[in-house]
């Protein structure tokens, strides 16, 4: 029986794309040479635009109201229809969170390959990401949709925010000390589960983590003065840290035992579970990191692994990160952890065991 004549509920859709979720985004060289050639906006109301690469654009309104507005979508991470929408609001929603705003509403980008997939999918799929966007306090209230070989969703997503308190992510100081507030391997994890050599408990782990949303570590950074935020997806975290130190003109030392990572990742790493978009990520941004010789290919490859719908990387003066890990367990996220500091430097990140 073929995939076009399975029923709704035996349809895989990672089988149906060419990668999977935020892995699939251009390579980073690819990138930097196509932007390079491209205007930078001087509106002057433009608060944040490409010149920092951060997660969203900020737009004023007037003295105390900015728009915040970004896009994200992609091909399937995981195979359910309803988990895949989901995943792929909570994804998109996070930049907003990122940058220290407040959602206010989302609009659907759909892809879908109607002779090949029937609409229930596509039905279970907007279920997901209508109920998410719910669980984050917003209405979806409309989108725009194609026909496509290969099914792809996201959403672009407005929020607001008081422009003294926009995050962005090349404001970080010597000094300040590095917090994940999620664990590090939806990537291998994803590539995993499609070469079929995924626990169920590992598949498990990896999807609840990416339907989680990161409302709520945004809401105990809004009592803390945090200095650089970010979001970990395509780039991996060394992606983003070092988008975070190159902005920021400093270094940073980051320790791989005090990462949280998932369960199994380096076994099933060792199994050939890198994606194309992780080994992209360590060929690329190698030339920012000094490598502790302790640490194997494997270990590289785990630090940079592209993660979708990961948690948010913060930097924070050194004297409020145990309080601000205090209030983000308090408040249910269980996996935050110091994985490092910033320190003096160009944008070079030492990567120790």
């Amino acid at each position: 029986m073929t995939q076009d004549n399975k029923s709704d509920s035996e349809v895989k859709l990672t089988h149906f794309s060419h990668g999977m979720g935020c892995g699939c985004k251009l390579r980073p060289q690819y990138l930097e040479k196509i932007l390079a050639s491209l205007p930078i906006g001087n509106d002057p109301a433009l608060l944040v635009g490409t010149e920092s690469s951060d997660d969203a654009a900020v737009y004023r309104i007037n003295d105390n109201q900015a728009i915040v507005q970004t896009v994200d979508f992609f091909t399937p991470i995981v195979d359910d229809p309803y988990d895949f929408g989901s995943i792929a609001a909570t994804n998109a929603i996070s930049d907003i969170y990122a940058m220290g705003a407040r959602p206010l509403f989302a609009l659907n980008i759909v892809a879908f390959p109607s002779k090949k997939l029937s609409g229930a999918v596509l039905e279970q799929i907007l279920k997901g990401a209508s109920d998410k966007a719910a669980e984050a306090g917003i209405c979806v209230v409309g989108g725009h949709s194609i026909d496509d070989e290969e099914p792809k969703f996201g959403m672009t997503v407005t929020g607001i925010v008081d422009p003294s308190r926009i995050l962005t992510n090349n404001n970080a100081r010597v000094g300040d000390d590095l917090i994940l507030t999620k664990a590090i391997g939806t990537g291998i994890i994803s590539t995993a589960i499609r070469k079929e050599i995924a626990s169920d408990q590992a598949r498990d782990e990896a999807i609840l983590s990416m339907k989680t949303l990161n409302r709520a570590a945004a809401e105990v950074l809004a009592d803390f003065p945090v200095n650089a935020c970010t979001d970990v997806t395509g780039f991996g975290l060394m992606g983003h840290l070092s988008e975070i130190t190159k902005g920021s003109k400093v270094g940073a030392e980051v320790f791989f035992r005090q990462v949280p990572f998932m369960e199994s990742i380096y076994d099933f790493a060792q199994k050939g579970a890198v994606s194309g978009g992780t080994k992209g990520n360590l060929e690329y941004y190698s030339k920012w990191i000094d490598w502790d010789a302790d640490l194997d290919e494997i270990q590289r490859y785990m630090f940079c692994d592209a993660q979708t719908s990961g948690g948010l990387l913060i930097s924070v003066p050194s004297e409020f990160s145990d309080s601000l890990l205090g209030s983000l367990k308090a408040k249910g996220v269980l996996r935050a952890s110091k994985i490092g500091s910033i320190t003096a430097g160009e944008g070079i990140i030492r990567a120790r065991y």
